[in-house]
């Protein structure tokens, strides 16, 4: 199964920003329906592309300060990063194709 790693504001950099594949971090809160929604999506995409794609969760209730550094306003906000970068974003509660094509799209994966 593959594995999602709780990102907060200690430990963002290390795990996502210095990490050698492509990383995809969902932005959400546990009281957010949509962030309820696309769940299972995100755990069957880290699943899927273990060991080519690190997939992250944040709660922004436990990390405000990592949502703010990356302007998260809607949740669930998808954000995806390559070499330490935001190359592409998903905003709002989407099907798994959506979120598949965005991973493809900007990691090229």
């Amino acid at each position: 199964m593959g594995k999602i790693i709780d990102v907060t504001d200690l430990n963002f950099d290390q795990h996502i920003l210095a990490a050698p594949v492509p990383a995809l971090v969902d932005f959400s809160a546990v009281w957010c329906p949509p962030c309820r929604a696309i769940a299972p999506h995100v755990t069957a995409l880290a699943d899927k592309l273990e060991g080519r794609l690190r997939v992250g969760h944040c709660d922004v209730d436990g990390s405000p300060r990592l949502a703010e550094r990356f302007e998260v306003r809607s949740l669930p906000t998808l954000l995806l990063f390559v070499g330490g970068r935001v190359v592409g974003q998903l905003v709002g509660a989407a099907p798994r194709a959506r979120i598949e094509a965005l991973v493809r799209t900007g990691a090229m994966i």
